[in-house]
């Protein structure tokens, strides 16, 4: 197979023998045509050696060699592609499967040559995701298209001339999801319905992602890493340039937007099969019900709830996709996901070692035990139950940082390292056993800053171990934590003699130190459980949401120039109407009563707590507002009107 071989080389495009191929003249239409002749004789012949070369030619000659320009060439692919459909659509019994799957690599090598229009294209792609899963050969051959598409895209950028071939439409895309939430229902249900022994095949098989679902990831990491790292083009300033950047902006977010709000959908289906396996695995009486319920976790994480939504959540908090017009759209569906994760992620808790207190309760009932329904989780706590109960949330620096020198120390040796704990009001430092030095003056000085220039706060050298100094500097390198003031220390090390020929490695072994925010020394849990920490980053991302929708549009510039004409309380007095074409304009309709006839612009003016709006199409005079004397004159002497003379009336 020394031409499938050559076809591996050559799909790489930083080798020099993909340009050779590339620079190649085409193959010739009776070339193609002798090649199918030698194929039918195959087939008719069952010489399945043949054939599986001769698809592996297909393959190259798809790839390199032919362009379907004359109206023979394109009869001449109009066999190829009967042939290889021939093929792909045999029964089982007739064709083995690594013929079938270089049919398929055939076909995808090819698929422009075979299917040159792009209506084309998307019909072979629609009765694949249609119709694959009743058919083997069409199921293959959407995995191996998908998986080129999955890879070609993650190498494009958005907006160049090949994105709309590697991305499909939002017909295909929803068919691909389909499949996706299909697949991720079946693999939680296995967990219940199948063996012990196929169970623990399958944990061994996870996380393995099938290619519908990788397609959607290429898709997913495709959008929204252009929408965060686009950037302008620096050396365009022009106008044109800045309305073309906004316009892609516009158009990436209005793809993630659609992308987000179909993934999230089928999230929301896939959460509620995972609650009801979870809720049919608690109440079950199959012996090895724990072990189930361990590896849900594992087989949750294989699914698009693993895969696609932590990756979509965490994006969705950068500024570029923190929008009114994306928080209105999600929201709903990010309550509904909030709920789910969050009383799966109760429910498996439930069965965790901290419950278990709850299930030898003298209080509980036989019948009750093991039975906790979504609706009916009564536990019997002195703190509100949930699914953070009694877990460790781990923080950056709850592991600790690491400080240490190579092992031994060499001649001449310097180390200088600096640790900074953001927030943190003091350092713990906890040494190593090991730790030592040839002599006392080969130290550790250990600093409260930055730099050495920070305040010194201990030193330490030496070793008891009967060689070099045979002592230590001070009390020894200690056995005991450290406190450092702040949150900032800074280590410094030199080793300055020479190391003897009689002293061994563990008397030069330098110095180890783990420095903690916390003065605890116990080991730190390794994260939380993969659904309370998915319930976490939904409600997080709800949270920035609803903040969004509170604050409601940003502010417009017209709004900041009129800001002191928007707080002026004779426009505050006003009512305003908004008409048929959106101008705003005041409104005719009489002013609410009971009120004040006049109000005094100098001073805070609120309206009464019963306020009653009066019937509509009744008008009379709104409260005057007394305004000062020296804007009175202003108005008058602008109107050219006088100030009115009342004269007595006279009887």
């Amino acid at each position: 197979m020394c031409i499938h071989q050559l076809n591996l080389l050559a799909a790489s495009n930083n080798l020099p023998i993909t340009n050779f191929l590339g620079k190649q003249h085409p193959i010739e239409a009776h070339h193609l045509s002798s090649i199918c002749d030698i194929m039918e004789k195959a087939m008719v012949n069952g010489d399945t050696c043949i054939i599986r070369c001769i698809l592996v030619v297909f393959q190259v000659v798809f790839k390199f060699f032919f362009s379907p320009q004359t109206e023979r060439n394109r009869d001449i692919v109009r066999r190829s592609g009967l042939l290889l459909w021939q093929l792909l659509m045999a029964p089982r019994d007739q064709i083995c499967s690594e013929i079938q799957k270089e049919v398929c690599l055939a076909i995808s090598s090819g698929l422009n040559i075979l299917y040159p229009g792009e209506a084309e294209i998307n019909n072979l792609l629609k009765l694949v995701l249609t119709e694959g899963e009743r058919n083997s050969g069409l199921s293959q051959l959407r995995d191996v298209i998908l998986t080129n598409l999955a890879e070609q895209l993650q190498n494009n950028r958005f907006g160049s001339e090949d994105d709309d071939h590697y991305r499909l439409n939002d017909e295909l895309l929803h068919y691909i999801l389909k499949i996706v939430v299909r697949e991720s229902c079946v693999l939680i249900t296995k967990c219940q319905t199948v063996s012990k022994d196929d169970f623990q095949r399958l944990l061994s098989t996870v996380p393995a992602a099938s290619s519908c679902l990788r397609y959607l990831m290429a898709v997913q990491n495709h959008l929204l890493s252009n929408t965060i790292l686009i950037k302008p083009d620096e050396n365009d300033d022009s106008d044109s340039s800045l309305q073309g950047e906004t316009l892609k902006v516009q158009e990436l977010k209005t793809s993630i937007l659609s992308l987000a709000t179909q993934i999230l959908t089928g999230c929301d289906e896939v959460l509620e099969m995972l609650q009801q396996v979870t809720t049919a695995l608690i109440n079950s009486d199959i012996s090895d019900r724990e072990q189930r319920l361990k590896g849900l976790e594992q087989i949750t994480k294989a699914t698009m709830l693993g895969h696609l939504l932590p990756v979509l959540l965490t994006s969705l908090m950068h500024p570029n996709l923190q929008t009114l017009t994306m928080a209105d759209a999600l929201m709903p569906q990010l309550v509904q996901l909030v709920l789910y994760t969050s009383q799966t992620a109760l429910l498996l808790k439930t069965q965790s070692p901290v419950f278990s207190e709850l299930n030898s309760s003298p209080s509980c009932s036989s019948e009750q035990k093991g039975k906790f329904l979504p609706d009916e989780r009564m536990l019997e706590e002195k703190e509100e139950p949930g699914f953070l109960t009694g877990l460790k949330i781990p923080a950056p620096w709850a592991a600790g940082k690491t400080v240490e020198t190579v092992h031994p120390v060499r001649d001449n040796y310097k180390f200088k390292e600096t640790v900074h704990i953001p927030g943190a009001r003091c350092l713990y430092l906890r040494f190593d056993n090991r730790c030592s030095s040839q002599y006392d003056y080969d130290k550790l000085v250990i600093y409260a800053g930055p730099n050495t220039n920070s305040r010194k706060v201990a030193e330490y050298g030496g070793n008891t171990l009967g060689y070099g100094s045979r002592s230590v500097l001070g009390t020894g390198w200690p056995k005991d934590l450290v406190k450092v003031e702040g949150d900032t220390v800074t280590f410094s090390f030199e080793m300055r003699s020479g190391r003897e020929h009689n002293t061994p490695d563990k008397a030069m072994w330098g110095f180890a130190c783990t420095v903690r925010a916390q003065e605890s020394s116990e080991d730190v849990s390794g994260g939380l459980p993969f659904l309370v920490d998915l319930a976490l980053g939904l409600s997080v991302l709800a949270c920035s949401m609803l903040r969004i929708l509170y604050n409601g549009p940003e502010i417009t510039k017209d709004e900041e120039t009129c800001q002191e004409l928007l707080r002026s309380k004779l426009l505050q007095r006003c009512q305003w109407q908004v008409e048929a074409n959106g101008v705003i304009s005041p409104a005719l309709t009489p002013s609410p009563s009971p009120l004040p006839l006049t109000i005094d612009e100098d001073r805070e003016f609120t309206y009464p707590s019963d306020v009653l709006v009066p019937p509509v199409g009744h008008y009379f005079d709104l409260p005057r507002i007394r305004l000062p004397p020296g804007i009175m004159i202003k108005l008058r002497e602008i109107s050219g009107r006088a100030r009115p003379q009342f004269r007595p009336s006279i009887k």
